[in-house]
């Protein structure tokens, strides 16, 4: 006969709150209702910056504990000065820190220790459909690859099953797998 523990911090996770958020957002869905924002500015060429301080959640309006900035750039073979990563890189950036994200609740909430998260993501871009040369050729990847290499104190089978929850629960994912409305509207003066 097993017996029920109280939930403890695990691997940076702070198990309690995650699932006091949880009880919250079941007894109140409209918790659950973010909306995340930035604003980004043209620096020169194809360098641009963009800064990430305020957002909306459980029901309020709130602030990052600091204001981030991201410069985004293209490499010099492309144009540009190399200031920074490339849009679509970041990307990629967003789908491994959401899936390493997804995985480490994950696998806190399951109770399993990690030791460690690695990750490789590659992106295929075919530039001749942004250069407007073969109008068959999408703009953006063609195919994205993510690998893991975890380390956990659960067997193998269980840490897979971790990533692959963190998957099917991965708002990254969910948008580059399955698209949404983009709207783009202009002020020009």
């Amino acid at each position: 006969m097993s017996t029920a523990t109280e939930p403890v911090a695990r691997n940076g996770v702070d198990v309690p709150t995650l699932f006091a958020t949880l009880d919250v957002v079941k007894g109140a869905p409209e918790a659950a209702k973010f909306q995340f924002r930035a604003t980004n500015r043209w620096v020169s060429g194809t360098h641009s910056q963009t800064t990430i301080s305020g957002f909306y959640g459980a029901g309020e309006e709130r602030q990052h504990v600091k204001t981030f900035v991201h410069d985004a750039d293209h490499p010099e073979v492309l144009v540009g000065g190399d200031h920074g990563t490339v849009p679509v890189e970041y990307l990629l950036v967003g789908l491994t820190s959401c899936l390493t994200a997804g995985i480490g609740n994950i696998a806190s909430a399951r109770g399993v220790d990690l030791y460690s998260v690695e990750s490789t993501i590659e992106g295929d871009i075919d530039l001749n459909g942004i250069f407007g040369f073969d109008p068959g050729t999408r703009n953006g990847y063609q195919q994205v690859r993510v690998h893991f290499d975890i380390q956990g104190d659960a067997p193998a089978a269980v840490l897979e099953e971790i990533v692959e929850q963190s998957r099917q629960r991965s708002a990254v994912y969910d948008v580059m797998t399955n698209g949404i409305p983009v709207t783009v509207d202009v002020s020009a003066g």
